[in-house]
């Protein structure tokens, strides 16, 4: 990140969270089905009353339907799964995937935890892991903010990204029900899906997919060097051949619908953030997307 993230935090707050604060509060569903966690006792069953809660060992000794009352947690702890590996680096200067991927961690993270919740962080690259534990404050946005500058001055090893692991370590972090953000391009190697549908299966999980145009499109440049971002390997190919373009597209074509294919299975929902695209705008369609299909 070129600008410190004291810098980069004040500037979001006046071009983005000002503009969003209170628009996605509610945006996610509650992370416990509003049933809460803490037992506080039992009472008498009344007309209307959910029969799922009903305490079957104390109405059968008091010959009388009880119900089991719980206190409902309104607190939220919110997981921010950053991909910090090597295809993040893709974009131009100054607006790039990892880039984006800085100014979503640190508006979400001021953005929720000014709403009293409780923010933590996972950073990660394969063989690399930092946490950043829960949180509230805008200090707290601040040290995440120093670890993102920290991992993006990291030295990028020639490895794949194992995204399976990614989402096996956000699983056990993530002791108690949580809401689990993944903020990735989700490029990379591994069973993910299977891992996906763990977590999902503990929190609720919303993933924001950050693209850039050159995820999508190959330049017509004439004969170019392509370079696999996460393993170095390096290809002297004519981005003008038909056929190349072809093949090239029908890959692209054939990635996103995995990747939404399993996002589906999983029951996640998954948003793309382009790079290119206002920062605000792109938070506001996903809170309104969470809320259409929470109703």
């Amino acid at each position: 990140m070129a600008a410190t993230p004291e810098k980069l935090l004040l500037r979001l707050e006046w071009k983005v969270v000002r503009r969003l604060d209170g628009r996605l509060q509610g945006a996610h569903r509650t992370a416990h089905r509003g049933s809460g966690i803490d037992f506080t006792g039992l009472r008498p069953y009344g007309d209307g009353d959910d029969a799922r809660h009903i305490d079957w060992n104390v109405t059968a000794r008091l010959d009388e339907p009880h119900l089991r009352v719980f206190t409902e947690d309104r607190e939220l702890t919110v997981w921010l799964v950053l991909d910090r590996s090597a295809s993040m680096l893709a974009g131009r200067p100054g607006r790039g995937k990892h880039d984006v991927l800085a100014e979503l961690a640190l508006v979400l993270a001021r953005l929720f935890g000014r709403g009293g919740n409780r923010v933590g962080a996972l950073l990660f690259d394969t063989g690399m892991l930092r946490v950043v534990p829960p949180g509230t404050s805008r200090r707290h946005a601040l040290r995440i903010g120093a670890e993102l500058e920290r991992t993006a001055a990291a030295t990028r090893g020639g490895t794949t990204t194992d995204l399976a692991e990614m989402l096996d370590a956000a699983g056990r972090l993530a002791r108690r029900r949580a809401l689990v953000v993944v903020l990735s391009d989700f490029i990379g190697d591994g069973d993910w899906e299977r891992s996906l549908q763990r977590l999902a299966r503990r929190h609720e999980v919303v993933a924001l997919r950050i693209v850039d145009t050159a995820d999508d499109a190959l330049p017509e440049a004439g004969l170019i060097v392509v370079e696999d971002a996460e393993t170095g390997e390096q290809l002297v190919v004519d981005s003008a051949d038909p056929l190349l373009r072809v093949r090239f597209r029908e890959a692209v074509d054939a990635r996103d619908a995995r990747l939404a294919a399993g996002m589906r299975r999983a029951g996640v929902p998954v948003h793309r953030v382009d790079t290119e695209r206002d920062l605000a705008e792109a938070l506001v369609e996903v809170a309104a997307r969470t809320r259409d299909r929470s109703s």
